[in-house]
């Protein structure tokens, strides 16, 4: 994240249609892809103010059109509701032309919430399920057509096959032979994964991203408030929702832990999680809840495959705090792409009971 001042961080805010006064800030570092601020008026956090990355997200207009749209479905009693704060010009985000363009948003902050980056509550693994199956109840009514794709084909394993197939003809014989063992492992789950078909499953509007992190609960009831992070919201099919939910619930341990023993598969938070699914489980189709499953295989391995490229590559796409901070990450998602495989039989087993 680049280091910003608050003079500069309060100049960005001018822009926006809120009261002219100087405000604080406090960085949020969870996200690997944009710079986040909470933005605070009288040691209250009100808003939170976004850099978005364009070497990402190079569709500017089309992530917040897609997001203006998505959030006027996004509300309901058991849902809570984000506003886009507008510019004083009337658009849904700045963009800042200096040496090289800036693009920022400002959104309303959910008072008194949290989020979690793993659990051990089964609560909250209701909750994440219950919220998820939510989101795409809303969305329900939304006209897919109005949505563009914010990464093209961001889910498509035949597109990080080749990205991975190109990394591995140009990296150094050094980090071959490091990576060997994840390398070894991501052609073997390659083959196995051309098995689903995916044209059989309907298109949705998915986030796309829904890892534990993503969604707020309420501090004082523990209940899920929303799903935040919407960058990503575009057309998919709902095992990428289910699989990265799970890869993130279930799994006790973080997303880059080195000592691969403390990854886990917690068959009772997986258990809550589809519980919580099941509260609005008319929503899903019979192919949807028969290849539900396999998104629990296919999503940790493709952040896995994604972060193996990245490590190969020289790190220039997440974030990383140390040189080897993506090849952990790799180990550790491929790791959990084991154990979901071989609870696979049983996560088929439970659907079926709680969503059919």
């Amino acid at each position: 994240m680049k280091l910003y001042s608050d003079s500069e961080l309060n100049a960005i805010l001018h822009h926006f249609s809120i009261t002219d006064k100087n405000y604080a800030f406090a960085p949020l570092t969870d996200g690997f892809i944009n710079d986040t601020f909470l933005v605070f008026d009288d040691q209250l956090p009100r808003y939170i103010l976004q850099r978005v990355n364009h070497n990402v997200f190079k569709d500017i207009s089309g992530v917040m059109n897609n997001i203006k749209h998505a959030l006027t479905y996004l509300e309901d009693t058991d849902y809570s509701k984000i506003l886009l704060v507008e510019t004083k010009n009337g658009k849904e985000y700045l963009e800042l032309q200096e040496e090289t363009s800036d693009y920022w948003r400002m959104m309303t902050y959910i008072s008194d919430s949290t989020a979690h980056n793993t659990t051990t509550d089964s609560n909250i693994a209701f909750e994440a399920g219950r919220a998820i199956g939510k989101f795409h109840s809303l969305l329900q009514g939304a006209a897919i057509e109005n949505y563009v794709d914010t990464i093209p084909r961001f889910h498509d394993l035949k597109l990080r096959e080749g990205q991975f197939d190109q990394a591995l003809s140009t990296v150094g014989d050094g980090k071959r032979e490091i990576a060997k063992s994840p390398i070894d492992f991501a052609k073997e789950i390659l083959l196995l994964l051309e098995k689903i078909d995916l044209d059989t499953l309907p298109l949705r509007i998915c986030h796309n991203d829904t890892k534990l992190n993503n969604i707020l609960f309420s501090k004082e009831t523990g209940e899920a408030l929303c799903l935040i992070d919407l960058d990503t919201l575009m057309k998919g099919r709902f095992l990428y929702d289910f699989g990265d939910a799970v890869r993130t619930i279930v799994n006790t341990a973080p997303e880059d832990e080195k000592e691969l023993s403390k990854i886990t598969f917690q068959k009772n938070l997986f258990e809550s999680f589809v519980d919580g699914l099941a509260v609005n489980k008319s929503i899903f189709s019979t192919q949807e809840i028969e290849n539900m499953a396999w998104g629990a295989v296919l999503m940790p391995f493709l952040h896995g495959i994604r972060a193996l490229t990245d490590y190969l590559n020289g790190n220039i796409y997440y974030k990383v705090a140390y040189e080897n901070q993506n090849l952990d990450r790799s180990l550790s998602l491929f790791d959990f792409t084991q154990k979901a495989l071989k609870e696979l039989g049983y996560m088929e087993e439970v659907i079926k009971a709680k969503l059919a």
